[in-house]
């Protein structure tokens, strides 16, 4: 049987000597959207965080069925796993095109002679990009920038493709806009692991869906499934049925 995309067991990770991540479980397999949801503080952002090397962390990770526990940053980055944080964290005194130039890093150093293409990827599943390319970077709406960061991440052609809160604050229209893209990309083959406040339309785009609570997996399961279980609804559907569907 051909292993998950990616595999993480028994992972824990936190700041300093405060543990937030408390042995967690968790697989993603190829091509699919696997969100994990939770109330702020849970550790959402740790655990993406820490599956980046951006933190260190205890326990395993496999991607593609090995280890990259040891690799830095930069090494996941080559083996083909990007994160769009939650602040975007984009060169806002840059142009829009010269961003996503930056992104295609990965493929520039693996020598692929036709790494810029990959803007007219970009290009195709974000239009406005194109008729801001040559608009600076801080100079876009919130839901601009958000594109903008999630089209820098694509342009290394990622195998997994990590998005923290994509939907935070930002309009109810581009909150749909977002989600519908989240769609494209599953269409593209890409594995989505999502973290999402936006409960409802995280399980409405998600294959299998993970509950993350104070630092445990609190539930897990088919998206569809967590959607219609009594407990999420109560605590994070209910007070959402307003929310925007994807």
């Amino acid at each position: 049987m051909k292993p998950p995309l990616l595999h993480i067991h028994g992972l824990r990770a936190g700041y300093g000597r405060a543990e937030v991540l408390h042995g967690i479980d968790l697989r993603a397999e190829a091509g699919s959207v696997v969100t994990v949801i939770g109330p702020n503080g849970a550790g959402k952002s740790t655990l993406l965080n820490a599956l980046m090397g951006v933190l260190g962390a205890q326990g395993g990770i496999e991607f593609d069925g090995q280890s990259i526990a040891a690799l830095t940053l930069e090494e996941r980055v080559m083996a083909g796993i990007a994160l769009v944080p939650e602040k975007r964290e984009l060169f806002g005194t840059m142009p829009v095109e010269d961003n996503l130039v930056l992104g295609g890093y990965r493929q520039l150093r693996l020598r692929n002679p036709r790494w810029r293409a990959q803007l007219d990827t970009v290009y195709q599943l974000f239009p406005r990009l194109k008729e801001r390319r040559q608009q600076l970077a801080g100079t876009l709406s919130g839901g601009e920038r958000q594109m903008l960061a999630v089209g820098r991440a694509l342009m290394s052609e990622p195998r997994l493709l990590m998005l923290d809160e994509p939907s935070l604050g930002l309009a109810p229209l581009v909150v749909r806009e977002i989600f519908h893209t989240i769609e494209a990309l599953r269409r593209t083959g890409v594995t989505l692991l999502l973290v999402e406040q936006n409960a409802r339309a995280a399980l409405q785009a998600a294959d299998h869906g993970y509950v993350l609570e104070m630092g445990h997996i609190a539930l897990q399961g088919p998206a569809a499934q967590l959607a219609t279980d009594e407990r999420v609804i109560d605590t994070y559907l209910g007070a959402m049925r307003a929310a925007p569907a994807a």
